[in-house]
């Protein structure tokens, strides 16, 4: 699975497929084939967290 480059978009189908897709982010980092710290720090650059609670970057 390919995620986008564009920031604001890559925010909205990461936290599209950790509603409707995956209980975690582990599991969409392994599916996806990206390292959760590359993915983490690529959304925490427009000042998002991954909030383990609710399953999506807020």
């Amino acid at each position: 699975m390919s995620l986008p480059n564009d920031p604001a978009i890559l925010l909205s189908v990461v936290n599209t497929r950790l509603r409707d897709r995956y209980d975690d982010l582990d599991t969409l980092c392994e599916e996806a084939d990206i390292a959760r710290e590359e993915l983490c720090s690529r959304l925490e650059r427009l000042g998002y967290r991954y909030d383990t609670r609710t399953n999506q970057f807020r």
